[in-house]
């Protein structure tokens, strides 16, 4: 749950927050027994608790099959990004990996904490996998290998053109598209959805990532991992490690909005993608992380602590996004809301200002054009009081202390759950 002050300043969090927890308690009494099975569950409530919620949303047979697609390119990733590994090591296990995810025996020491464990004990998701049905084996391994050869394709280059940017991000994550949409589809829930349009989906999602991990990625030991590609950076810096530096915090931020400019160019295809989906479940397990990523956006734009580190939305905000986000109207609406608070940070003297705006108002034309936005909570609240003001302050703060003191530090009872639901819901 988020901080007493986060909660007092943004008391409109309150009751998504408790929502958020209560959903998180749910999800982790569905593990299953069997031990691989739950193994892969508790791992992912560890490596991701936001993708661990979200995929709750799903059936339990399609949630199976996304939880393994999940791990296996979660232990990819893990080989890849783990810089300790001497390349011609790295490079064989990356393009044969979507062999290993058929042997029960096969495990590779690598990463740290979480992710050391899931790779020591791979071998859970491989029995897992192999109880899934043929078609999401067939999906699962063929965007495995696809993925793993683009991986070894980028340890061996670096990013330097636009042209490349686009090509590792569709390896990383575009691929994690159209796997996606293959599942869905093999579960009967779905259509097949074009490939352009899950790229997309993926790539929006991954180039919010590299962009809000600048300052992690730079500082990874014992060697950089430096995904921002040199079209783009080399207007602005000497070398990708500058931009860190504070005496060039202007060129920084500018560097920085010309990434967040290149990540708009693909909402258009994110709200078609979404529009097309039928299943209600698959709609809000792939809705919740692409306004997500516009809302991280809109935090990152123009924002020099990008380069200083972490900038996130705030729990709060997250609760009310996993809360509010269950049909295309409130998708519409958490564009529109999250393109104008970035909208309003675009300074006209930003070089990619022009660009900025025709993007964000191209997306903004077409929330209007759905007819949509006078349907769904608004996430920018103007004027938003600082407390609640029924029964006042110093009750609000009481009701807050009483549950982060019994709830979130422990299993509290019911009737005082009930209570703080009531003052919740009530106020």
């Amino acid at each position: 749950m988020g901080s007493l002050g986060a909660i007092l300043k943004h008391p409109v969090d309150i009751y998504p927050l408790l929502k958020l927890r209560m959903a998180a308690k749910h999800a982790e009494k569905q593990i299953p027994p069997e031990p691989h099975w739950a193994f892969c569950y508790s791992m992912l409530h560890r490596v991701s608790r936001s993708f661990a919620l979200v995929i709750q949303q799903l059936g339990t047979e399609l949630r199976n099959a996304v939880c393994i697609f999940y791990l296996v390119l979660r232990a990819l990733d893990t080989v890849e990004d783990d810089t300790s590994i001497p390349t011609d090591v790295k490079v064989p296990i990356l393009i044969a990996f979507h062999r290993h995810i058929y042997d029960r025996d096969w495990h590779f020491s690598c990463g740290t904490k979480d992710y050391k464990v899931l790779m020591d004990q791979f071998h859970n998701v491989s029995t897992a996998f192999l109880e899934l049905g043929k078609g999401y084996q067939e999906a699962i391994e063929d965007i495995t290998k696809k993925m793993g050869a683009g991986m070894a394709k980028f340890i061996l280059k670096e990013v330097e053109s636009i042209d490349d940017y686009d090509e590792y991000c569709h390896y990383v994550a575009g691929l994690v598209g159209l796997g996606l949409s293959k599942l869905f589809h093999a579960s009967g829930l779905e259509d097949l959805a074009p490939d352009s349009l899950s790229n997309s989906m993926g790539l929006f999602l991954q180039k919010t990532n590299i962009i809000r991990d600048y300052l992690e990625d730079i500082n990874e030991i014992p060697k950089s991992r430096m995904f921002w590609p040199r079209e783009i950076w080399s207007k602005y810096v000497n070398k990708l490690e500058d931009l860190k530096y504070e005496e060039n915090s202007v060129k920084a931020v500018q560097c920085l909005n010309d990434m967040v400019t290149n990540a708009l160019i693909h909402m258009d295809d994110t709200l078609k993608y979404l529009s097309e989906l039928r299943d209600p479940a698959i709609f809000r397990f792939c809705a919740i992380p692409q306004i997500m990523a516009i809302g991280t956006l809109a935090m990152c734009y123009n924002n020099v602590d990008v380069f200083r580190g972490v900038v996130k939305m705030r729990r709060g905000l997250t609760a009310q996004v996993i809360h509010q986000t269950k049909t295309m109207a409130d998708v519409y609406g958490a564009y529109f809301d999250f393109s104008c608070m970035l909208k309003s940070k675009v300074d006209n003297s930003d070089p990619n200002a022009i660009k900025t705006l025709s993007r964000l108002e191209a997306a903004q034309k077409s929330c209007r054009e759905s007819g949509a936005l006078n349907k769904r909570k608004s996430y920018i609240i103007r004027n938003e009081p600082r407390y609640i003001p029924v029964l006042g302050g110093p009750f609000l703060e009481l009701s807050v202390c009483i549950w982060m003191v019994t709830g979130y530090t422990s299993d509290c009872s019911i009737p005082w759950k009930m209570l703080f639901l009531y003052l919740c819901t009530t106020l």
